[in-house]
């Protein structure tokens, strides 16, 4: 970008001093031209610069608070404890994605530290459920980054035994098996599959990340149809949206309109970049996921709100007036992706993303800590500016690893 318009720019003034006298009307063109490139210039500039500032600034805070997490509520305060658990598992999402980009080799000693500590190990009390395979992610990661073999170990055993126990479920989720029990063979628990639009940030990528490492491609291929068979049942055509279970697919809000849930729209349309991403060059699927990314991110660019949020209920904004930033930092997160691969190339997708990146940056106090986090849930709740959580500074990193790289 700033070669291109640097080129530009000497173009443009070496003609405009041949014309001198000869056409006032072009000189004048010319000048609001160059102008106007050097203000997105600086735009751009100013918006990677807060992007790493934002960053740094709240993955160093988080770290800071994980041996003090006083501020959320006792609910979910051990389980947010627990680096296996999913609430702390997406964190670190968001923090190997932006370790990976800016080559931080302070977060990444973090990363392997925490992973040795935990053994490299999966929650197993619920060996088919998403939630508790979240964590595979970053030790798979860590082999990646560093070489380190034993990382992947427990995940590819686990996964073993999955595939050698296949559950034969439907994908209905009932509400006398909703609350997340994922025994063995509990009869009619859709959550021994992925029934729910969270389960496709946490589980898929671990799968596909361990079919890349291993070079055996049985991974992936289960993990493959599964999203499939989950994105087909939830996804709606008409919305360009996700329902969060099936549970939501006639509800409507107090105002009468569908309820789809911000973050559980954000939890697939950021998962869905990230699988891409790591896709064998010339995957049979990709096209398919990159179909699915431009009709979910339609729905998402007409649901932003003026202050640049998205909505905790996508198409009643009156339900939940106040600022959500886990959701918004998933949505910034794929929609800056798409810019920046060149999939999404209107200006209307580039104005949206610079103002959820705006509306980010207003959320994140100078100390680091991300506010307006709706907590745990699976529907639009209310939120208060002090709520906080660990997926919702993932969420921000994630945003920031692509808006580091803005033009």
């Amino acid at each position: 970008m700033y070669r291109t318009i640097s080129k530009f720019a000497v173009s443009a003034f070496t003609v405009s001093i041949l014309l001198t006298g000869c056409g006032g009307k072009n000189d004048q063109a010319n000048t609001s031209s160059i102008e106007s490139a050097d203000v997105s210039v600086d735009k751009a500039a100013e918006i990677r610069k807060s992007a790493r500032d934002i960053a740094t600034r709240s993955a160093t805070w988080q770290l800071e608070q994980l041996g003090n997490l006083e501020y959320i509520p006792e609910s979910h305060r051990a389980k947010s404890e627990n680096a296996k658990f999913w609430i702390q598992a997406a964190f670190y999402i968001g923090l190997t994605k932006w370790t990976e980009t800016v080559n931080d080799e302070t977060f990444l000693k973090f990363i392997e530290n925490m992973a040795k500590e935990e053994e490299y190990g999966l929650l197993t009390e619920r060996p088919y459920h998403a939630d508790d395979h979240t964590i595979g992610q970053t030790y798979l990661w860590l082999t990646e980054q560093t070489g380190n073999q034993e990382a992947y170990k427990p995940t590819q055993e686990h996964f073993d035994w999955i595939l050698a126990n296949k559950p034969d479920v439907g994908l209905e989720m009932l509400d006398s098996t909703a609350s997340g029990s994922g025994k063995v063979h509990h009869e009619g628990n859709c959550q021994l599959r992925w029934c729910w639009a969270d389960a496709l940030y946490m589980a898929p990528r671990t799968w596909l990340k361990l079919s890349n490492i291993t070079g055996d491609p049985k991974y992936f291929e289960y993990a493959d149809s599964e999203f499939w068979a989950a994105a087909d049942y939830l996804f709606s055509d008409k919305y360009g949206l996700f329902f969060r279970d099936s549970r939501y697919f006639d509800m409507k809000s107090d105002n009468g309109e569908p309820v789809f849930w911000g973050r559980g729209n954000g939890w697939v349309f950021a998962a869905i970049p990230l699988i891409i991403d790591d896709l064998p060059e010339g995957h049979p699927s990709k096209e398919r996921y990159i179909e699915l990314y431009k009709k979910n991110a339609a729905g998402l660019l007409k649901l932003q709100t003026e202050d640049g949020y998205w909505p905790a209920s996508l198409m009643d904004p009156e339900k939940v007036k106040t600022p959500e930033v886990s959701g918004t930092g998933f949505i910034t997160y794929g929609l800056a992706w798409g810019v920046n691969n060149g999939i999404l190339t209107d200006a209307k997708s580039k104005e949206v993303v610079e103002k959820g990146w705006a509306a980010i940056a207003k959320a994140v106090e100078p100390s680091g800590r991300v506010n307006w986090v709706q907590h745990v849930g699976k529907s639009p709740d209310p939120v208060k500016k002090t709520d906080s959580q660990l997926y919702g500074v993932g969420a921000v990193l994630l945003a920031a690893s692509e808006m580091v790289n803005w033009k």
